[in-house]
């Protein structure tokens, strides 16, 4: 045993020894409750930063725990492995994907090792390898069997010189694409969409069954997903066409003075008078430059044109003229809207300049006087005037100018203008009451090489036909060329050209790659019974672990891949497949780790700390200007980063564990400090010296001497006996439901404290406090832990032991430290029995040598008592 704590020597020895003992396979001993912890798997970039560290050694923590406290656990990891990154390193480094890819995976997988992170690497999967990917198209041809799965022109961002598609996020602020610079289109394509709406109305109603999600987390899902009630109305163009909208205010339709189409809609070629021609078309060409998020900027001036038509209001017979405007979206809703400016503030802004009709439709309520004796309507004093409003008037009143509705009390709530306007409509045909919701299908194609490859063949003679499920993995070719030009798939003829799996015609394949979030959106599925090459997953397996009992992963997922991967459970349930309907029961959305980062204010620079000479008073080298000091999220770019195998080179990684545990709580944003981590390596150094120099026989400490034999202990005993009990309940409480890990940490500080503080340093009773001390610490710091227990004489691993049982009553005290208060100010204490009645601690304070001093000569006026902790005397 070395006299000093060398973590380099010990955690590769027991990371080894671990692996030899396939310590962490994954338990199949069904007696035992299952436990299924999991990590959100990462990107294979390369190398771990300090985010990674943190979410990774929460879950270990979870799991370790879990295993201690008699549970089978699943925890395993895997890789998020297509995606653009990978082309554009091949189109950098000259080099395939696939190569760059797994030798990523293959550093990042050491680097977990290396932090001894309790993964079963039996249960690894890589999305890019074949024999996943495969299940991928499976899916998919699942999605496409029960009607989920189907293809339509959908407008994208299209980079007119890379000739691909882009995501919102590689179009700038000035509309231009990231990587080529060219101002990005706006184009219809053919493109594969997945039916997420039809599973909206379970989608926000099963948010109820998350109990263990953070609030704010569900609240964003809720609201992309977006429920709105209303109804569909349908206008009559001049032309005899129909143009529905959706509108969750259909009572305040006799204030609709005018409609906006999107300028991609269907309908505007022939709605376009000749005369409104050139100026529709400018128009059009306009708006395609534009991104989605530009054409619905809050606060944005408003444009748009007249096609030169009307159509008419069903409930009043009203002609009002067809605008087409960039704000409204082709594929969201109807891709049309009726404008009601008097009470939409962005229709009254549109209104006001085109200076196109306002209609007031409702206006301010009457007042009701505030007499108890009677009640009395009277008119508002300012009632509001359609000519002289200066913004709309979205809020409740009184229906007017309004027909049926006139007198009604205008809002959403029962038997109200809404309801009343709906059973007007049904009932005179003139629309539908209806449910919408702010959800859009799911464009999962993608016109990139790095992506699962869509299995369909399209066949002249017989359409879209799926690739047989024995003939999955429709593989990626390795001969092509990556330019980041177009779709790579698309120009090799030798893949692309291939008979029709149905009727043998020349056919050619679907040259579209999926969303990577197709691939994250069912890992957690195959995770179980991941080595099965013969179906997507063994459905036992598989439902004797689903639901994930613990995901921990960071707050930016929390929309889309958590929202995909509900859809993917409820499909997969519907299919047969799955039991459950909701695939995590808990999430813990970590905070993110942040590193101390100089700024220059006025040029925006970041400036790396390497040149800065005076760091209490830094300036930029470069120009002379002081420099900001804040703490940000760590990434290269802002030259801040701290590099985990840095940090385990120098510390260790117990020690590294141990900090991103303790500088925060999980969910808040953890600030790195040098300082904090070599504090954090001093406090292991102190467990070190306690349990390696302790003279306490091994015998106490390993076996823990069971509660009977705690009899007849001295007042020492008993105060370290409760240390450390309370010890072990703090730790439990602290590891259940929130994972606070920084206060579990604190006291094991305590119990560090007590150990050393303690004067019965030869009794069973601090034998006991060592090993549980050993035990406790296990989860956070597994190698240190691991070479202590096995110090003390113990033979198996640490971690195949059992968590440490409270025994509640070490906790009662015999003694308490009773304070002496006079008109309130502390003047002493003294210890009195635990069991003293509030006169037995009246008597206590008087004959007390506090209570004697401070007393003396003064008339007590009266006694305050508060038992088990203070006795007050007001003197007078």
């Amino acid at each position: 045993m070395e006299s000093q704590y060398s973590p380099a020597k010990i955690e590769k020895k027991w990371q080894k020894t671990w692996a030899d003992q396939k310590l962490h396979d994954t338990s199949t001993d069904r007696s035992k409750p299952k436990f299924y912890a999991l990590s959100m798997f990462p990107y294979p970039s390369g190398n771990l930063h300090m985010g990674h560290v943190r979410v990774y050694t929460i879950v270990d923590v979870i799991a370790r725990l879990k295993r201690m406290q008699g549970y089978r656990v699943l925890n395993p990891m895997g890789w998020d492995a297509f995606g653009l990154p990978a082309e554009n390193a091949a189109i950098e480094r000259n080099i395939p994907p696939a190569k760059w890819t797994y030798a990523n995976i293959d550093q990042m997988r050491q680097e977990l090792k290396n932090l001894g992170i309790s993964f079963d690497w039996n249960k690894e999967v890589t999305t890019c390898s074949p024999d996943y990917y495969k299940w991928t198209q499976w899916i998919f041809l699942q999605f496409l069997e029960a009607g989920l799965a189907y293809q339509k022109e959908a407008l994208v961002n299209w980079d007119p010189i890379d000739q691909t598609v882009l995501a919102n996020e590689q179009v700038d602020s000035e509309g231009k694409s990231w990587r080529s610079g060219a101002k990005v289109e706006r184009k219809l394509l053919r493109q594969w969409f997945f039916k997420i709406t039809d599973y909206a109305e379970q989608l926000i109603p099963d948010l109820d069954q998350l109990k263990g999600w953070p609030e704010r987390v569900l609240l964003m899902q809720a609201n992309w997903i977006g429920k709105s009630t209303g109804a569909h109305v349908t206008f009559t163009t001049e032309q005899g066409d129909d143009l529905t909208v959706f509108t969750t205010r259909p009572d305040t339709l006799w204030g609709a003075t005018f409609m906006v189409i999107s300028p991609e809609h269907p309908l505007v070629e022939k709605l376009t008078t000749p005369k409104q021609a050139k100026a529709i078309k400018a128009y059009q060409a306009e708006a395609a430059g534009k991104s989605e998020m530009d054409r619905t900027a809050e606060g944005r001036e408003k444009t748009g044109v007249w096609t030169g038509s009307y159509a008419i209001n069903p409930v009043n017979e009203a002609k009002v003229p067809i605008w087409i405007a960039d704000y409204v979206l082709v594929d969201y809703g109807t891709g049309a809207i009726m404008a009601v400016p008097a009470h939409d503030q962005r229709d009254f802004e549109f209104a006001k300049t085109f200076d196109l009709p306002i209609q007031l439709v409702v206006q301010r309520d009457v007042k009701i006087s505030d007499s108890p004796f009677q009640v009395v309507a009277q008119p508002p004093n300012d009632p509001l005037d359609a000519k002289t409003m200066t913004k709309a008037y979205p809020d409740e009143g009184v229906m007017v100018n309004s027909g049926p509705l006139d007198g009604v009390p205008a809002g959403k709530s029962k038997g109200q203008s809404v309801d009343a306007a709906v059973q007007w409509l049904e009932a005179n045909q003139k629309g539908k009451g209806t449910v919408n919701y702010r959800l859009r299908d799911w464009l999962i194609s993608r016109q990139r090489y790095w992506g699962c490859p869509i299995p369909i063949v399209h066949c002249p003679d017989c359409g879209i036909v799926p690739v047989p499920a024995d003939q999955l993995p429709v593989a990626l070719p390795e001969d092509v060329e990556i330019s980041g030009k177009g779709s790579p798939l698309a120009k090799l003829d030798t893949w692309v050209n291939v008979p029709c799996p149905t009727c043998g015609t020349p056919a050619k394949r679907e040259t579209d790659t999926m969303d990577t979030f197709m691939c994250s959106s069912w890992y957690y599925m195959r995770y179980p019974d991941a080595q099965n090459s013969e179906e997507v997953f063994d459905r036992a397996i598989a439902n004797d672990w689903m639901p994930v009992d613990q995901y921990v992963g960071g707050i930016e997922h929390a929309i889309l891949h958590l929202l995909y991967s509900r859809f993917f459970t409820k499909v997969m349930r519907d299919r047969g497949f799955l039991a459950c309907d909701e695939p995590f029961q808990r999430l813990l959305t970590q905070g993110m780790v942040q590193g101390k980062t100089y700024k220059n204010p006025k040029t925006g620079k970041y400036v790396t700390p390497q040149t800065i000479k005076d760091f209490a008073n830094p300036v930029d080298p470069g120009t002379g200007d002081a420099l900001e000091v804040v703490y940000e999220k760590m990434s290269k770019s802002k030259h801040n980063g701290v590099a985990p195998g840095d940090v385990i080179a120098k510390y260790g990684a117990d020690t590294a564990r141990m900090f991103i545990l303790f500088k925060a709580p999980p969910e808040k944003d953890l600030e790195w400090d040098d300082a904090d981590v070599e504090g954090q390596f001093r406090f292991l150094n102190r467990v070190w010296r306690l349990v390696t120099e302790t003279s306490v026989g091994v015998d106490g400490a390993r076996h823990c001497a069971p509660t009977s034999n705690f009899k007849n202990l001295t007042k020492e005993e008993k105060d370290l006996r409760r240390a450390i009990h309370t010890a072990i309940k703090e730790v439990t409480e602290d590891l259940q439901d929130d994972y606070q890990f920084n206060t579990a940490i604190a006291e094991l500080m305590k119990l560090s404290n007590a150990l050393t503080d303690a004067k019965c340093k030869q009794s069973s009773v601090y034998g006991e406090g060592i090993a549980t001390l050993v035990r406790l610490l296990a989860p956070f710091a597994p190698h240190i832990a691991e070479e202590l227990w096995h110090h003390l004489g113990n033979i198996e691993s640490l971690h195949l032991q059992s968590w440490p049982q409270l025994d509640s009553d070490a906790l009662i005290a015999d003694e308490i430290t009773l304070v002496i208060q006079v008109m309130g100010k502390t003047r002493g204490t003294v210890q009195v029995p635990a069991s003293a009645t509030r006169e037995e601690l009246e008597d206590y304070a008087r004959n007390s040598e506090a209570g004697q001093k401070h007393l003396e000569g003064q008339t007590i006026k009266k006694v305050i008592v508060v038992p088990g902790k203070l006795v007050n005397f007001v003197i007078g």
